[in-house]
């Protein structure tokens, strides 16, 4: 027998070798690791940001001398928030992401540090509208973000790690907003956010610029603005202000800014989210319904939990409040399901799924008026119905950018947080209304509790909603074009 050649002998050598496969890379490997915290950091520090101010504000509104303008201080951030979701989409498209992003950033942090230093409650609620125009610029470029620097595989984990940030903060933001607002002052909880999001800056920023930024291709780089979508964005915040004002000024005089609102509004909304949204179509717009219905009728129904355990069960704000943290995890534990591998051939039926707990667990709340029913039978629904909402939530967010092209991936991603945003306040706004109609009474702003509230009118809010929701289930069957 001739000896091997060299080579044949390497080979030979070699083959005898077990090979031991890559690793997988993840949105913590070398490649995106930076770029993953920085984000992830960014969305929790907003995140703790909007869960502690509403601890805040009250104090802050006595303190100015503003309390007839409370609600203002939230309605501005909104308004603000939606011209800058449109902004942000139609500058991602053409500019990329990077720009818009950090523009929202400092915004952002400028809204705070106004908000912070008012002496006067209209300078306040200008610092809202800031931040809220920053918020907006803010969400959409990180969307946009994902789709371009993370491969279609890691996108569902960028996302459960998106929904995983606000869970502290939905457990320990209120309370560390209520230590800072009592030893510190209120002013601290808006000054104090924007020094700490340099870090996350520093680390995000130079990886956005290296994999997401510039224009997709050279053509839109030199595009300009869409300025009919621009047109419709100030119609859409101007008419959702509107429609805030007439709802909370209760007089035959407001019907005059309220149809003016609802006259700029609808045609906006039908020009900025894509056609076929309302008669869900399949595809992308049933996903942009999808999330509108999943958010609006949750959201909605959420806000009466606490009031409906402190009027009708005698539990304090603190303990209603405590019921509902157990959602924060069960929501990240729903998102990092959808975030498996082995799951992503039952996105479909997954949302399916998890449209069918939102709706028995919004169905469920009001047995709580039943004396024989214990009051944390509804924390234990809450949280089936949070881990409903991590599976749909995040998986909308994914299915949009698998369905959108990438210079389109901008504004779709406006048009998902406007039909977020949107649903909010119309069913937050028809669930009020029956509250009222209902004898739900009325709030005490010092004691938060409430005079006169009939049971029936909380069953008028969570049981429609429950329905609102089950139409969702229905919508989670056209996600996909049917194949031809």
């Amino acid at each position: 027998m001739t000896a091997l050649e060299p080579r044949d002998a390497d080979l030979a050598k070699t083959s005898d070798v077990p090979s031991v496969p890559e690793p997988e890379e993840s949105v913590l490997s070398r490649s995106y690791r930076a770029l993953s915290i920085g984000m992830v950091s960014v969305v929790l520090l907003i995140a703790f940001e909007a869960t502690a101010v509403g601890t805040a504000m009250p104090v802050a509104a006595r303190e100015l001398d503003g309390v007839s303008l409370y609600a203002f201080a939230f309605s501005g951030y909104f308004t603000t928030s939606l011209f800058g979701m449109v902004l942000a989409g139609q500058w991602s498209d053409r500019r990329g992401p990077l720009g818009a992003l950090t523009a929202g950033i400092a915004s952002f942090g400028a809204g705070l540090l106004l908000a912070g230093t008012a002496g006067v409650m209209w300078l306040f609620i200008l610092g809202r509208a800031v931040q809220g125009l920053g918020g907006g610029l803010v969400i959409v470029a990180l969307y946009v973000v994902v789709g371009r620097a993370y491969p279609e595989r890691l996108r569902p984990a960028i996302m459960a790690a998106f929904a995983a940030s606000w869970v502290v903060p939905s457990i320990v933001g209120p309370l560390a907003s209520g230590a800072v607002t009592e030893h510190l002052g209120w002013r601290w909880v808006f000054i104090g956010i924007p020094v700490l999001v340099v870090f996350p800056l520093a680390l995000a920023l130079p990886q956005i610029r290296r994999r997401a930024s510039g224009p997709v291709d050279d053509s839109a780089g030199s595009a300009s603005f869409d300025r009919r979508r621009i047109r419709l964005a100030l119609g859409i915040s101007l008419g959702a202000g509107l429609l805030q004002y007439a709802a909370q000024d209760l007089r035959w005089l407001s019907l005059v800014p309220g149809a003016v609102g609802a006259a700029l509004l609808v045609p906006a909304v039908l020009g900025l989210l894509p056609h076929g949204t309302y008669r869900a179509a399949r595809g992308l717009p049933s996903v942009v319904l999808l999330r509108g219905v999943a958010a609006g009728s949750f959201i909605a129904a959420e806000s009466f939990v606490p009031l409906m355990l402190v009027t009708q069960r005698g539990l304090s704000p603190t303990l209603a409040g405590f019921s509902l943290a157990a959602g924060g995890v069960t929501w990240a534990v729903g998102s990092w399901v959808q975030s498996r591998p082995r799951v992503e051939p039952y996105r479909e039926r997954l949302m399916t799924v998890g449209m069918v707990l939102v709706a028995a667990s919004i169905a469920a709340a009001p047995a709580v008026l039943i004396e024989s029913v214990p009051a944390w039978t509804l924390a234990v629904a809450w949280a089936f119905g949070c881990f409903g909402m991590g599976l749909v939530i995040a998986s909308s967010s994914v299915l949009l950018l698998q369905l959108s092209a990438p210079e389109e991936a901008g504004t779709n991603s406006a048009a998902l947080q406007i039909s977020d945003a949107l649903s909010n306040v119309v069913l937050l706004a028809a669930g009020g209304a029956a509250f009222a109609a209902l004898g739900g009474g009325s709030v005490s702003h010092a004691a938060t509790t409430a005079s006169g509230s009939h049971p029936g009118a909380f069953a008028a809010v969570f049981l429609p909603m429950a329905g609102v929701a089950l139409v969702g289930a229905w919508v989670t069957t056209r996600l996909r074009d049917e194949p031809r």
